[in-house]
């Protein structure tokens, strides 16, 4: 099975409600699909969002990447010389880590449909079912509180809460959500690098101190402040989650080696894709450091490659893959099945998708 061509195109799916963080408004997920086609009529499919606020890769660097450099490396290859190619495509260029990813698992996905294999078996196969939280974000106290009513009433009993923005507001919005959702909801929250280190330690004793029940806090400094991070993770009576801090496997070893965090969060469009993805699972065994696994906006294709990785590694325990159940619609043919909460791993060759539908080609090159 030889690589003969690839189609880049954009897909554009609305999301039901905007999306709020700390530091951007989303109203509809606009990415980059990577079609890999073969000499046997087989296809990978391989997604990227440009973040550009959050990993700094655009629409434009994504599809001049693919097309650029990561083309050059894939092109004419037997998908059999599958560490080759993946070591190639990390080494095609510099950063560019969602357009790396959106290759890398085009190349599982082919890789997996050679052998009749699903990928997350391929992986590791821990298991076939997870459960997702569901995002809340930045509104008003009142809002969120509605918001969080809203997805009680959908089944989901874990919340990710977006704070970070207006420290003032941050705990009025905890509790008004906790006022709303009760005891027994988990309720998780993502600062998105809001918060000065002792900003973060005052807001986390705080929350601590009112009794909100808090089970973790993702990133509440600059990513590229370890430092940062290892002083509220020791002064924190809340564990901390680091995200942004986190792009490469050799951030992740250096935030174990730290102790700057009690957990780590693998984005397979930060980090590059499935290959590295799977060294911070296993680097994260050896330090005994839970995992979570986490999405941008995205849409089926890339989230569905996050829940093999996630299917295949027990260390992964942490689940916050709610990006296509906040889309209002799916092109997404095949894959993993969303039931809200409730995700089950596609048992089909590869990633198990069969197609996308809607989308806008825009290169093809051969």
């Amino acid at each position: 099975m030889k690589i003969n061509k690839i189609r880049i195109g954009t897909i554009s799916v609305p999301l039901k409600v905007p999306f709020k963080t700390a530091l951007r408004t989303v109203t509809s997920v606009e990415d980059i699909i990577v079609e890999l086609h073969t000499d046997t009529g087989d296809v990978g499919y391989g997604e990227a969002p440009p973040t550009g606020v959050i990993t700094g890769d655009t629409k434009g660097g994504i599809i001049s990447a693919v097309t650029d450099h990561i083309s050059k490396v894939v092109l004419g290859r037997d998908i059999e010389d599958l560490e080759s190619i993946l070591l190639d495509i990390q080494s095609s260029c510099v950063h560019n880590n969602s357009a790396k990813a959106a290759v890398d698992m085009a190349i599982y996905d082919l890789f997996g449909k050679r052998f009749n294999i699903p990928t997350f078996q391929m992986l590791g196969g821990a298991r076939e079912n997870l459960i997702t939280d569901i995002t809340i974000s930045v509104n008003s106290p009142e809002e969120m509180a509605e918001d969080a009513k809203v997805a009680l009433s959908r089944g989901y009993d874990c919340l990710k809460i977006k704070v970070g923005k207006d420290p003032s507001l941050d705990i009025k919005r905890l509790k008004a959500v906790r006022d709303v959702v009760g005891e027994k909801t988990t309720i998780r929250i993502d600062a998105n690098q809001g918060w000065s280190r002792k900003e973060s330690v005052k807001m986390l004793s705080i929350m601590d101190s009112e009794g909100l029940n808090i089970e973790f806090c993702e990133q509440p400094v600059k990513g590229e402040d370890f430092e940062g991070m290892k002083y509220v993770t020791e002064h924190s009576p809340i564990p901390i989650l680091a995200d942004e801090s986190v792009f490469s496997p050799e951030d992740a070893l250096k935030i174990m080696q730290m102790g700057a965090a009690d957990m780590v969060n693998i984005k397979l469009m930060k980090c590059g894709g499935l290959y590295n993805g799977l060294k911070i699972a296993q680097m994260a065994e050896i330090y005994g450091v839970e995992c979570m696994i986490g999405c941008m906006l995205e849409a089926k294709v890339s989230v569905n490659a996050a829940i093999h990785l996630a299917c295949a590694k027990s260390i992964i325990t942490k689940i916050d893959l709610d990006g296509p159940v906040l889309c209002s619609e799916d092109p997404v043919i095949g894959g993993s099945v969303f039931n809200e909460k409730e995700i089950v791993v596609s048992k089909e060759a590869g990633l198990g998708i069969a197609g996308i539908e809607k989308i806008e080609y825009l290169n093809l090159i051969r």
